[in-house]
Formats: structure tokens, C-alpha cells, sequence
């Protein structure tokens, strides 16, 4: 009969199990990802990881809940801090890719991995939803400030798409020197600004 476990002994171990399940995912992809490997990585029991997670589905949206958190916890500082809607807003874009950079794995995790169906992880659509806020938040204070003009919601879609599309490339290492990262981010908003100025 397996022992009791305490909470911290509970807590611990889906730790270890998702932070195996988001190395698995970058090595082999979602379909690569398989319970049995899970077990064998940490040295467990085939059945082990049915006793904390009833499938493979339950720990990828686990998975994701504690990506799309840390990735909104990230931008959410920098936010906070004192200073104009511009001067925040810049500090959330650079928030942005230093997590995507410091965490592709999770970055890809939150991106490529089409979300269950609705409804039967409520932890996971609460955590996607305060990623996705991060994304309107700050185009909300520039349009207040009067610095941008129109829907903060599709304003904030359209920085996030760029962010996004130029983000993915510098992770596929598709960027020539000429046209880096920073260059393209610099560029991007500066156009996407002047389009939206008030």
C-alpha cells in the first residue's frame, strides 16, 4: 500500500513532474511526451504520476497554468513600476522578451500547444486569460495618457502579434545579423505607434 504523502511532498513532486514534462516537450514535442518517459526520468514507478495527474492532458494544462503565470507575473512588474504609460510600456515589452529568451520552453509550451477542450481545466483558462490581459493592460494607460488612439483590446493584439511573430523567429534562429531582434522590435513599435498615435 503506498505511504500517505504530506502536501509539500505532494506539491514537490508535480514540480518535478512538470518541470520534466516541459524538458520532454522541447525534446520531443507534445506527442513525444508520455507518461512512461516521465516516470523514467524520475526515476519512479510506470503508475507514479497517475497519482498526481489522472493523464498526460491534466499535466500539460498543469504545465501551462505555471508558464502562462510566470510569464504574466513577468510582465505584470514591470508594469507597477512608477513612471509614464510610454516609459511602463517599454519596460513590459523588454519584460516580454526576456522571458520568452530566458524561458523558450515555456514560451513555446503556452503557444504551441492547443489548449484542451473548454471548460475542463478552469485553472488554465484563468491563467491564459491573466496572460492575455497583460497584452491590453498597458495599451489601456497609453490610450488614457492620450498617447495611442482606439480599442486598447485589438491595439494590444496587434503589438502582441508583432512581439510574437518576431520573438518565434529569433528562437528558430531564422534572423540575419542585419536584421536582429532588437532591431526588428524597435521597428515594429515605432511603426505600430506612429499608426496608433493619438
Amino acid at each position: 500500500m503506498p505511504r500517505i504523502l504530506s502536501t509539500v511532498e505532494i506539491e514537490d513532486f508535480r514540480e518535478r513532474l512538470c518541470e520534466a514534462a516541459t524538458r520532454q516537450f522541447a525534446g520531443r514535442g507534445p506527442e513525444g511526451m508520455t507518461m512512461r518517459a516521465l516516470a523514467a526520468e524520475l526515476g519512479v514507478s510506470a503508475m507514479t504520476p497517475y497519482r498526481y495527474f489522472k493523464d498526460k492532458d491534466a499535466i500539460l494544462a498543469a504545465v501551462q497554468v505555471r508558464a502562462f503565470d510566470r510569464f504574466a507575473e513577468a510582465l505584470e512588474a514591470p508594469f507597477e513600476l512608477p513612471g509614464s504609460a510610454a516609459a511602463r510600456a517599454t519596460a513590459v515589452g523588454q519584460a516580454y522578451a526576456r522571458f520568452a529568451f530566458d524561458h523558450p520552453d515555456a514560451y513555446r509550451l503556452m503557444f504551441e500547444i492547443a489548449p484542451p477542450r473548454s471548460g475542463e481545466y478552469p485553472d488554465l483558462s484563468r491563467a491564459a486569460e491573466r496572460a492575455r490581459n497583460t497584452m491590453t493592460r498597458y495599451v489601456r494607460a497609453l490610450v488614457d495618457e492620450g498617447v495611442l488612439s482606439g480599442d486598447p483590446e485589438l491595439i494590444g493584439h496587434v503589438f502582441w502579434a508583432a512581439m510574437h511573430g518576431a520573438v518565434m523567429l529569433k528562437l528558430a534562429g531564422k534572423l540575419s545579423p542585419a536584421c536582429d531582434f532588437e532591431r526588428i522590435q524597435h521597428e515594429a513599435v515605432r511603426a505600430l505607434t506612429h499608426g496608433f498615435r493619438a
